[in-house]
Protein backbone atom coordinates (compact mmCIF):
# COMPACT_ATOMS: atom_id res chain seq x y z
CA UNK A 1 0.00 0.00 0.00
CA UNK A 2 2.97 2.48 1.21
CA UNK A 3 4.38 1.20 -2.42
CA UNK A 4 1.34 2.53 -4.32
CA UNK A 5 0.96 5.42 -2.19
CA UNK A 6 4.59 6.82 -3.05
CA UNK A 7 4.04 5.68 -7.27
CA UNK A 8 0.88 7.78 -7.23
CA UNK A 9 2.79 10.97 -5.01
CA UNK A 10 5.63 10.52 -7.81
CA UNK A 11 3.31 10.34 -11.01
CA UNK A 12 1.76 13.70 -9.77
CA UNK A 13 5.00 15.41 -9.30
CA UNK A 14 5.99 14.25 -12.77
CA UNK A 15 2.61 15.43 -14.31
CA UNK A 16 2.82 18.93 -12.35
CA UNK A 17 6.46 19.16 -13.77
CA UNK A 18 5.32 18.35 -17.31
CA UNK A 19 2.81 21.24 -16.94
CA UNK A 20 5.11 24.13 -15.64
CA UNK A 21 7.99 23.29 -18.32
CA UNK A 22 4.84 23.46 -21.05
CA UNK A 23 3.97 26.53 -19.12
CA UNK A 24 7.23 27.50 -19.26
CA UNK A 25 7.74 26.90 -22.60
CA UNK A 26 4.71 28.92 -24.01
CA UNK A 27 5.65 31.90 -22.37
CA UNK A 28 6.65 34.77 -24.34
CA UNK A 29 10.07 35.44 -24.65
CA UNK A 30 9.48 39.13 -22.62
CA UNK A 31 8.40 37.44 -19.43
CA UNK A 32 11.68 36.24 -19.15
CA UNK A 33 13.12 39.59 -18.14
CA UNK A 34 9.70 40.63 -16.93
CA UNK A 35 8.50 44.23 -18.66
CA UNK A 36 12.45 45.27 -18.91
CA UNK A 37 13.57 47.17 -22.22
CA UNK A 38 16.96 46.70 -23.24
CA UNK A 39 18.41 50.34 -24.40
CA UNK A 40 21.99 50.42 -26.63
CA UNK A 41 23.28 53.82 -27.30
CA UNK A 42 26.69 54.29 -28.94
CA UNK A 43 30.16 55.18 -27.15
CA UNK A 44 28.01 57.81 -25.08
CA UNK A 45 29.63 56.50 -21.45
CA UNK A 46 30.82 57.59 -19.21
CA UNK A 47 30.57 61.01 -20.10
CA UNK A 48 26.58 60.98 -19.97
CA UNK A 49 26.37 58.06 -17.56
CA UNK A 50 24.87 60.91 -15.50
CA UNK A 51 22.58 61.85 -17.70
CA UNK A 52 20.95 58.33 -18.94
CA UNK A 53 21.02 57.41 -14.82
CA UNK A 54 18.96 60.64 -14.29
CA UNK A 55 16.18 60.14 -17.70
CA UNK A 56 15.87 56.18 -17.07
CA UNK A 57 15.13 57.05 -13.42
CA UNK A 58 12.38 59.82 -14.34
CA UNK A 59 10.90 57.70 -17.08
CA UNK A 60 10.66 54.77 -14.57
CA UNK A 61 9.02 56.61 -12.32
CA UNK A 62 6.69 58.13 -14.62
CA UNK A 63 6.18 54.06 -15.74
CA UNK A 64 6.61 52.32 -12.66
CA UNK A 65 5.74 49.43 -14.81
CA UNK A 66 8.47 49.05 -17.06
CA UNK A 67 12.22 48.81 -16.31
CA UNK A 68 15.33 50.20 -18.71
CA UNK A 69 18.54 47.79 -18.90
CA UNK A 70 21.28 50.62 -20.55
CA UNK A 71 23.77 49.15 -22.16
CA UNK A 72 26.88 51.45 -23.78
CA UNK A 73 28.29 49.83 -26.78
CA UNK A 74 32.08 51.38 -28.49
CA UNK A 75 31.46 52.86 -31.73
CA UNK A 76 33.73 50.23 -33.98
CA UNK A 77 31.56 47.18 -31.59
CA UNK A 78 28.24 48.49 -32.45
CA UNK A 79 27.95 47.07 -36.26
CA UNK A 80 28.77 43.92 -35.60
CA UNK A 81 27.09 43.66 -32.08
CA UNK A 82 23.50 44.70 -33.41
CA UNK A 83 23.82 42.26 -36.76
CA UNK A 84 24.72 39.45 -34.80
CA UNK A 85 21.55 40.43 -32.47
CA UNK A 86 18.92 41.39 -35.32
CA UNK A 87 19.81 37.75 -36.78
CA UNK A 88 19.33 35.94 -33.57
CA UNK A 89 16.28 38.01 -32.78
CA UNK A 90 17.89 38.98 -29.60
CA UNK A 91 18.08 42.27 -30.41
CA UNK A 92 17.69 45.32 -27.78
CA UNK A 93 14.03 46.80 -27.54
CA UNK A 94 15.66 50.45 -28.32
CA UNK A 95 19.07 50.99 -30.07
CA UNK A 96 21.13 54.37 -31.10
CA UNK A 97 21.86 53.72 -34.58
CA UNK A 98 22.53 56.36 -37.57
CA UNK A 99 20.24 56.48 -40.74
CA UNK A 100 23.23 55.37 -42.74
CA UNK A 101 23.85 51.94 -41.26
CA UNK A 102 20.16 51.24 -39.92
CA UNK A 103 19.14 51.93 -43.70
CA UNK A 104 20.64 48.99 -44.63
CA UNK A 105 18.83 46.68 -42.08
CA UNK A 106 15.46 48.75 -43.07
CA UNK A 107 16.21 47.52 -46.44
CA UNK A 108 15.57 43.96 -44.74
CA UNK A 109 12.47 44.76 -42.76
CA UNK A 110 14.47 44.85 -39.92
CA UNK A 111 12.95 47.68 -38.08
CA UNK A 112 9.38 48.21 -36.43
CA UNK A 113 7.72 50.41 -39.21
CA UNK A 114 6.88 53.92 -37.36
CA UNK A 115 4.67 55.32 -39.43
CA UNK A 116 1.79 53.29 -37.75
CA UNK A 117 2.93 53.16 -34.79
CA UNK A 118 3.41 56.54 -33.86
CA UNK A 119 0.63 59.86 -34.52
CA UNK A 120 0.97 62.53 -36.23
CA UNK A 121 1.30 64.89 -33.18
CA UNK A 122 4.31 63.27 -31.89
CA UNK A 123 5.76 63.30 -35.01
CA UNK A 124 5.23 67.22 -35.42
CA UNK A 125 7.56 67.40 -32.46
CA UNK A 126 10.39 66.90 -34.42
CA UNK A 127 12.27 69.05 -37.78
CA UNK A 128 9.71 67.72 -40.73
CA UNK A 129 13.23 67.31 -43.03
CA UNK A 130 14.99 65.10 -40.12
CA UNK A 131 12.09 63.36 -39.98
CA UNK A 132 11.89 62.50 -43.24
CA UNK A 133 15.68 61.91 -43.32
CA UNK A 134 15.19 58.40 -41.47
CA UNK A 135 12.86 56.50 -44.02
CA UNK A 136 13.64 54.15 -47.06
CA UNK A 137 11.37 53.00 -49.66
CA UNK A 138 8.63 55.55 -47.84
CA UNK A 139 8.82 53.86 -44.47
CA UNK A 140 10.08 55.56 -41.35
CA UNK A 141 12.40 53.40 -39.40
CA UNK A 142 13.94 55.70 -36.67
CA UNK A 143 12.86 58.16 -34.19
CA UNK A 144 15.42 61.26 -34.89
CA UNK A 145 17.39 62.03 -31.48
CA UNK A 146 20.78 64.40 -31.30
CA UNK A 147 22.20 66.10 -34.48
CA UNK A 148 25.43 67.63 -35.77
CA UNK A 149 26.17 69.67 -38.40
CA UNK A 150 29.52 70.84 -40.54
CA UNK A 151 30.31 74.32 -40.22
CA UNK A 152 33.86 76.00 -41.97
CA UNK A 153 36.36 76.89 -39.65
CA UNK A 154 39.08 79.48 -40.92
CA UNK A 155 41.90 80.77 -39.72
CA UNK A 156 41.61 84.77 -40.57
CA UNK A 157 45.09 85.46 -40.21
CA UNK A 158 45.87 83.13 -43.57
CA UNK A 159 42.88 84.78 -45.16
CA UNK A 160 44.32 88.44 -44.70
CA UNK A 161 47.44 87.60 -45.75
CA UNK A 162 46.02 86.03 -48.93
CA UNK A 163 44.15 89.25 -49.11
CA UNK A 164 40.37 87.73 -48.43
CA UNK A 165 38.13 89.05 -46.11
CA UNK A 166 35.36 86.50 -46.36
CA UNK A 167 35.68 83.11 -46.49
CA UNK A 168 34.18 81.29 -49.26
CA UNK A 169 30.65 80.40 -49.24
CA UNK A 170 30.43 77.70 -52.04
CA UNK A 171 32.90 75.61 -53.79
CA UNK A 172 33.33 78.25 -56.83
CA UNK A 173 34.39 80.21 -54.09
CA UNK A 174 36.54 78.05 -52.86
CA UNK A 175 38.51 77.41 -56.11
CA UNK A 176 39.13 81.26 -56.44
CA UNK A 177 39.95 81.19 -53.00
CA UNK A 178 42.59 78.42 -52.90
CA UNK A 179 44.34 80.35 -55.86
CA UNK A 180 44.68 83.36 -54.18
CA UNK A 181 45.76 82.00 -51.03
CA UNK A 182 48.09 79.40 -52.70
CA UNK A 183 50.12 82.16 -54.56
CA UNK A 184 50.04 84.71 -52.22
CA UNK A 185 51.14 82.38 -49.08
CA UNK A 186 52.35 79.17 -50.53
CA UNK A 187 49.68 77.02 -48.09
CA UNK A 188 46.78 75.17 -48.79
CA UNK A 189 43.14 76.56 -48.73
CA UNK A 190 41.42 72.94 -48.11
CA UNK A 191 41.90 69.25 -47.69
CA UNK A 192 39.11 66.86 -48.55
CA UNK A 193 39.80 63.10 -48.41
CA UNK A 194 39.38 60.46 -51.60
CA UNK A 195 40.21 57.64 -49.50
CA UNK A 196 37.47 55.58 -50.42
CA UNK A 197 36.72 53.81 -46.62
CA UNK A 198 37.24 57.82 -45.14
CA UNK A 199 35.14 60.61 -44.85
CA UNK A 200 31.75 61.05 -47.54
CA UNK A 201 31.50 64.47 -47.35
CA UNK A 202 33.50 64.31 -50.92
CA UNK A 203 29.96 62.79 -52.44
CA UNK A 204 28.11 64.97 -49.94
CA UNK A 205 29.85 67.72 -52.10
CA UNK A 206 28.74 66.06 -55.27
CA UNK A 207 25.14 66.31 -54.35
CA UNK A 208 25.69 69.81 -52.96
CA UNK A 209 26.74 70.77 -56.74
CA UNK A 210 23.49 69.43 -58.32
CA UNK A 211 24.03 65.63 -58.59
CA UNK A 212 21.86 63.19 -58.45
CA UNK A 213 23.82 60.21 -57.21
CA UNK A 214 20.67 57.23 -58.05
CA UNK A 215 18.08 57.18 -60.06
CA UNK A 216 14.69 55.76 -57.71
CA UNK A 217 15.27 52.13 -59.10
CA UNK A 218 18.58 52.43 -57.80
CA UNK A 219 20.39 52.58 -60.78
CA UNK A 220 23.48 55.15 -61.39
CA UNK A 221 22.30 58.60 -62.17
CA UNK A 222 25.89 60.48 -61.87
CA UNK A 223 26.59 59.97 -65.24
CA UNK A 224 25.27 63.58 -66.06
CA UNK A 225 26.43 66.76 -66.64
CA UNK A 226 26.79 67.92 -62.89
CA UNK A 227 28.42 64.72 -62.75
CA UNK A 228 31.00 65.12 -65.03
CA UNK A 229 31.74 69.32 -63.97
CA UNK A 230 31.79 67.78 -59.78
CA UNK A 231 34.45 65.46 -61.37
CA UNK A 232 36.14 68.28 -63.16
CA UNK A 233 35.48 70.38 -60.00
CA UNK A 234 37.80 68.63 -58.21
CA UNK A 235 40.64 67.23 -60.47
CA UNK A 236 41.69 70.70 -61.36
CA UNK A 237 41.86 71.87 -57.87
CA UNK A 238 44.90 68.86 -57.73
CA UNK A 239 45.86 69.36 -60.51
CA UNK A 240 46.67 72.82 -60.59
CA UNK A 241 48.14 71.55 -56.88
CA UNK A 242 45.53 73.70 -55.00
CA UNK A 243 44.76 70.83 -52.60
CA UNK A 244 47.10 68.85 -51.07
CA UNK A 245 48.67 65.39 -52.72
CA UNK A 246 47.92 63.40 -49.23
CA UNK A 247 43.99 63.80 -50.20
CA UNK A 248 44.88 60.35 -52.52
CA UNK A 249 46.02 58.89 -49.14
CA UNK A 250 45.20 60.14 -46.06
CA UNK A 251 41.79 60.89 -44.33
CA UNK A 252 39.90 63.41 -42.21
CA UNK A 253 42.88 63.05 -39.79
CA UNK A 254 45.51 64.38 -41.76
CA UNK A 255 43.02 67.50 -42.69
CA UNK A 256 42.78 68.57 -38.92
CA UNK A 257 46.24 68.34 -38.56
CA UNK A 258 47.20 70.47 -41.06
CA UNK A 259 44.59 73.33 -40.64
CA UNK A 260 46.33 72.74 -36.71
CA UNK A 261 49.68 73.31 -37.95
CA UNK A 262 48.79 76.36 -39.86
CA UNK A 263 49.03 74.79 -43.59
CA UNK A 264 45.69 74.39 -44.45
CA UNK A 265 43.27 77.82 -44.20
CA UNK A 266 39.50 76.41 -43.70
CA UNK A 267 38.79 72.88 -42.29
CA UNK A 268 34.84 71.30 -42.72
CA UNK A 269 34.19 70.17 -38.94
CA UNK A 270 31.67 70.12 -36.03
CA UNK A 271 31.33 73.41 -33.61
CA UNK A 272 33.20 71.09 -30.69
CA UNK A 273 36.37 71.04 -33.25
CA UNK A 274 37.25 74.62 -31.98
CA UNK A 275 38.03 73.13 -28.61
CA UNK A 276 40.52 70.86 -29.71
CA UNK A 277 41.94 73.57 -31.40
CA UNK A 278 42.42 75.56 -28.29
CA UNK A 279 43.87 72.57 -26.59
CA UNK A 280 46.48 71.76 -29.27
CA UNK A 281 47.12 74.71 -31.30
CA UNK A 282 46.33 77.52 -29.21
CA UNK A 283 47.77 79.97 -31.39
CA UNK A 284 45.61 78.72 -34.41
CA UNK A 285 42.61 79.00 -32.49
CA UNK A 286 43.02 82.86 -31.65
CA UNK A 287 42.09 83.14 -35.34
CA UNK A 288 39.85 80.32 -35.60
CA UNK A 289 36.40 81.72 -37.15
CA UNK A 290 33.09 79.87 -37.42
CA UNK A 291 31.24 80.04 -40.99
CA UNK A 292 28.18 78.52 -42.31
CA UNK A 293 29.12 75.17 -44.47
CA UNK A 294 30.50 75.54 -48.23
CA UNK A 295 28.05 74.36 -50.65
CA UNK A 296 27.23 74.30 -54.26
CA UNK A 297 24.69 75.72 -56.40
CA UNK A 298 21.66 74.31 -55.03
CA UNK A 299 22.20 75.32 -51.66
CA UNK A 300 21.95 72.55 -49.39
CA UNK A 301 23.60 72.23 -46.24
CA UNK A 302 24.90 68.23 -44.52
CA UNK A 303 23.49 67.14 -41.16
CA UNK A 304 24.29 64.18 -39.41
CA UNK A 305 21.59 62.53 -37.43
CA UNK A 306 21.57 60.15 -34.89
CA UNK A 307 17.92 58.33 -34.23
CA UNK A 308 16.26 55.51 -31.72
CA UNK A 309 15.60 52.14 -33.34
CA UNK A 310 12.84 49.86 -32.72
CA UNK A 311 13.64 46.07 -34.13
CA UNK A 312 10.68 44.68 -35.50
CA UNK A 313 10.92 41.61 -33.49
CA UNK A 314 10.75 43.27 -30.17
CA UNK A 315 7.71 41.93 -28.02
CA UNK A 316 7.84 45.23 -26.11
CA UNK A 317 6.99 47.39 -29.16
CA UNK A 318 4.67 49.58 -26.79
CA UNK A 319 6.95 50.00 -23.97
CA UNK A 320 9.72 50.63 -26.77
CA UNK A 321 7.84 53.64 -28.19
CA UNK A 322 6.75 54.99 -25.31
CA UNK A 323 11.07 55.13 -23.78
CA UNK A 324 11.84 56.13 -27.19
CA UNK A 325 9.43 59.02 -27.38
CA UNK A 326 10.90 59.94 -23.70
CA UNK A 327 14.41 60.18 -24.56
CA UNK A 328 13.72 62.44 -27.55
CA UNK A 329 11.35 64.62 -26.06
CA UNK A 330 12.00 68.16 -26.59
CA UNK A 331 13.05 68.74 -22.48
CA UNK A 332 15.66 65.83 -22.66
CA UNK A 333 17.15 66.76 -26.10
CA UNK A 334 17.70 70.15 -24.64
CA UNK A 335 19.28 68.79 -22.02
CA UNK A 336 21.51 66.69 -23.78
CA UNK A 337 22.23 68.91 -26.47
CA UNK A 338 23.21 71.00 -23.85
CA UNK A 339 25.69 68.34 -21.93
CA UNK A 340 26.75 66.83 -25.30
CA UNK A 341 27.16 70.19 -27.14
CA UNK A 342 25.30 68.85 -30.10
CA UNK A 343 22.07 69.75 -31.81
CA UNK A 344 18.58 68.80 -30.93
CA UNK A 345 15.80 67.80 -33.48
CA UNK A 346 12.70 69.33 -31.89
CA UNK A 347 11.57 72.85 -33.18
CA UNK A 348 10.75 73.44 -29.63
CA UNK A 349 14.29 73.06 -28.46
CA UNK A 350 16.08 74.73 -31.10
CA UNK A 351 14.02 77.42 -30.31
CA UNK A 352 15.88 77.75 -27.31
CA UNK A 353 18.04 80.90 -26.89
CA UNK A 354 21.05 78.42 -26.15
CA UNK A 355 20.98 77.81 -29.80
CA UNK A 356 20.42 81.80 -31.13
CA UNK A 357 22.52 84.15 -28.73
CA UNK A 358 26.04 84.67 -28.81
CA UNK A 359 28.12 85.07 -25.94
CA UNK A 360 30.53 88.25 -25.75
CA UNK A 361 33.98 87.05 -26.91
CA UNK A 362 32.69 83.05 -26.99
CA UNK A 363 33.51 81.70 -30.31
CA UNK A 364 32.34 78.72 -28.95
CA UNK A 365 28.87 79.62 -28.79
CA UNK A 366 29.32 81.65 -31.73
CA UNK A 367 30.16 78.09 -33.67
CA UNK A 368 26.90 76.61 -32.02
CA UNK A 369 24.83 79.25 -33.80
CA UNK A 370 26.14 79.09 -36.65
CA UNK A 371 25.42 75.55 -36.83
CA UNK A 372 21.90 75.85 -35.51
CA UNK A 373 21.17 77.91 -38.02
CA UNK A 374 21.91 75.35 -41.05
CA UNK A 375 18.80 73.23 -39.43
CA UNK A 376 15.80 74.56 -41.52
CA UNK A 377 16.84 73.34 -44.44
CA UNK A 378 19.99 71.12 -43.33
CA UNK A 379 19.28 67.55 -44.87
CA UNK A 380 21.20 64.29 -45.07
CA UNK A 381 22.75 64.43 -48.22
CA UNK A 382 23.24 61.14 -48.76
CA UNK A 383 20.59 59.14 -49.51
CA UNK A 384 19.68 56.13 -46.96
CA UNK A 385 20.21 53.00 -49.33
CA UNK A 386 22.30 49.45 -49.64
CA UNK A 387 25.36 49.73 -50.33
CA UNK A 388 25.96 53.17 -50.00
CA UNK A 389 30.03 52.69 -48.92
CA UNK A 390 30.28 50.92 -52.20
CA UNK A 391 29.40 53.56 -54.53
CA UNK A 392 31.44 55.72 -52.54
CA UNK A 393 34.82 53.32 -52.96
CA UNK A 394 33.14 53.51 -57.05
CA UNK A 395 33.19 57.52 -56.77
CA UNK A 396 36.72 57.89 -54.76
CA UNK A 397 38.56 55.42 -56.89
CA UNK A 398 37.52 56.54 -59.76
CA UNK A 399 38.29 60.14 -59.49
CA UNK A 400 41.44 59.13 -57.85
CA UNK A 401 42.23 57.73 -61.67
CA UNK A 402 41.42 60.74 -62.94
CA UNK A 403 43.41 62.96 -61.08
CA UNK A 404 46.49 61.05 -61.22
CA UNK A 405 45.30 60.94 -65.24
CA UNK A 406 45.30 57.67 -65.95
CA UNK A 407 41.95 58.17 -67.21
CA UNK A 408 39.84 61.03 -68.23
CA UNK A 409 37.13 62.96 -66.64
CA UNK A 410 34.70 61.18 -69.03
CA UNK A 411 36.12 58.01 -68.83
CA UNK A 412 35.85 57.83 -65.25
CA UNK A 413 32.48 58.73 -65.05
CA UNK A 414 31.76 55.92 -67.46
CA UNK A 415 33.74 53.36 -65.60
CA UNK A 416 31.87 54.79 -61.88
CA UNK A 417 28.69 54.45 -63.55
CA UNK A 418 29.04 50.67 -65.38
CA UNK A 419 30.91 49.77 -61.46
CA UNK A 420 27.99 50.90 -59.74
CA UNK A 421 25.05 49.35 -62.36
CA UNK A 422 27.30 45.79 -62.04
CA UNK A 423 26.70 46.26 -58.12
CA UNK A 424 23.22 46.60 -57.76
CA UNK A 425 22.44 44.14 -60.71
CA UNK A 426 21.11 46.51 -63.33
Amino acid sequence: MIQRKTWQRFGLLTLLGIFLSWLISCTPASQSNGNTLDFWTMQLSPKFDTYFEQVIDQFEKENPEIKVKWTDVPWSAMQSKILAAVAAKTAPDVVNLNPDFASQLASKGSWLDLDEAIGQADRDRYLSNIWDASSLNGKTFGIPWYLTARIAIYNKGIFDEAGISEPPKTYAELAAAAKKIKDKTGKYAFFVTTVPTDSGELMESFVQMGVKLVDPAGKAAFNSPEGKAAFQYWVDLYKQKLIPPAVLTEGHKRAVDLYQSGEVALLSSSPQFLNSVKTNAPDIAKNSVAAPQITGPTGKKNVAVMNLIIPKDTDKAEAALKFALFVTNPENQLTFAKEADVLPSTTESLANPYFSEVKDGDDISQARVVSAQQMEDAEILIPAMKDIKKLQKILYENLQQAMLDKKSVDQAITDAEKAWNQTVGA
